[in-house]
């Protein structure tokens, strides 16, 4: 109860897909310096909605 669904536009998940896909692709080519730190896709995208920062990942 009192769960508030957001509702995401198919354009907008286009096009959180192509950025995606656009930094694995960057990724392949411009491997990160310090293999230690690398991030294993676990960068989310957020956007503040009321005050909130919320995870569209």
């Amino acid at each position: 109860m009192g769960q508030v669904i957001q509702f995401v536009s198919r354009s907008e998940r286009e096009r959180l897909r192509l950025i995606q896909e656009a930094r694995a692709i960057y990724d392949s080519i411009f491997p990160p310096a310090d293999p230690v730190s690398e991030r294993h896709d676990t960068t989310t995208i957020g956007r503040a909605v009321g005050g909130n920062v919320e995870s569209l990942s």
